[in-house]
């Protein structure tokens, strides 16, 4: 066929039948504009969650959570409630330990009336210091020892000494050499701390796997390189051990210090309330102990997972 004849078929076909093979004419820029911007992209709507999912989700995971939570919080309300009915049933003296309620009350009034707040800083003051010197002196001294074996055959018996020797013990000793103000406060809470954060560092180090250490040599890395990429982080786990015990022991430690020459803190809120025969306030100093201990620990540990998030789960 001609490419005469070929035009004049393709001009008598019908308007309404089209040619496959014609291909599809690009969209213009009036159309483009008036297309809604969502349709444009349909991969970002893909992206984002709609809302009801989520919240489907959410409420899949409501009884999980409420489940979980009681399951923490069961203990707890279990020894409030028989704190609460032991005195009102006469089973204790409610002289020497009132209801969970009038304890809740004592709090409440020593928080309003600013008392609470101004020996809680005092005492906090007191052992965020002492705690965090104890970090700075204890964990390189750890690692020293821990990493080099002639230092720790000098300061070896010298550790002995002294890990075993309590900390309250030499409470009279730091009171009469350094006063009864701030020094020798922060001073025994720098030594209570010092041991468990010691201690575990250089158990840390020690117990870094041999064959981890000989891979890593095998490859040729400098000393410092060695101790920055191995044995800082498979030491961090025990190491954090050691820091969370001393997080508790400056709370504890420093309760006891305050309850000597102490015008201030925590300690001096219990002993006065003692003196005072004020129970309720007495057992709302020692909740608001217990409570600062608890959230600090906390605190320790999301550090902790923080550093070590390298490590697999033992279940995971």
């Amino acid at each position: 066929m001609s490419a005469i004849s070929g035009t004049a078929t393709e001009k008598t076909t019908a308007p309404d039948s089209v040619s496959t093979a014609e291909p599809v004419p690009a969209p213009s820029s009036a159309t483009s504009a008036a297309s809604p911007p969502h349709a444009a992209s349909p991969s970002r709507v893909r992206q984002v969650p709609p809302t009801a999912a989520r919240v489907r989700r959410a409420i899949r995971r409501l009884p999980h959570l409420l489940v979980r939570g009681a399951t923490k919080s069961a203990a707890i309300v279990a020894l409030l409630l028989l704190w609460e009915t032991a005195p009102r049933l006469g089973l204790v003296d409610r002289i020497f330990l009132p209801p969970f309620s009038e304890v809740a009350r004592a709090w409440w009034g020593l928080a309003i009336d600013g008392q609470l707040a101004d020996n809680a800083r005092a005492s906090l003051v007191r052992s965020f210091s002492g705690f965090g010197l104890a970090v700075a002196v204890a964990v390189p001294l750890g690692l020293l020892i821990g990493w080099y074996r002639p230092v720790a055959d000098l300061l070896g018996p010298l550790l002995e000494v002294f890990r075993n020797t309590a900390a309250l013990a030499l409470l009279p000793v730091f009171v009469l050499l350094l006063g009864i103000g701030e020094t020798s406060k922060i001073s025994i809470v720098v030594y209570a701390c010092t041991w468990p954060i010691l201690l575990n560092t250089i158990s840390a180090v020690r117990g870094v796997d041999p064959t981890l250490l000989k891979l890593a040599k095998s490859m040729d890395l400098s000393a410092p390189r060695l101790f920055q990429k191995v044995i800082l982080p498979a030491s961090v786990p025990v190491m954090f051990t050691g820091i969370r015990l001393a997080g508790a022991v400056s709370i504890l430690v420093l309760v006891a210090a305050e309850m000597i020459g102490a015008k201030a803190g925590l300690g001096y809120l219990i002993n006065a309330s003692q003196y005072n025969f004020a129970i309720p306030q007495m057992y709302a100093g020692i909740i608001t102990i217990s409570a600062i201990g608890v959230a600090f620990n906390q605190l320790l540990v999301a550090v902790e997972r923080r550093l070590s998030s390298w490590r697999v789960p033992v279940g995971g």
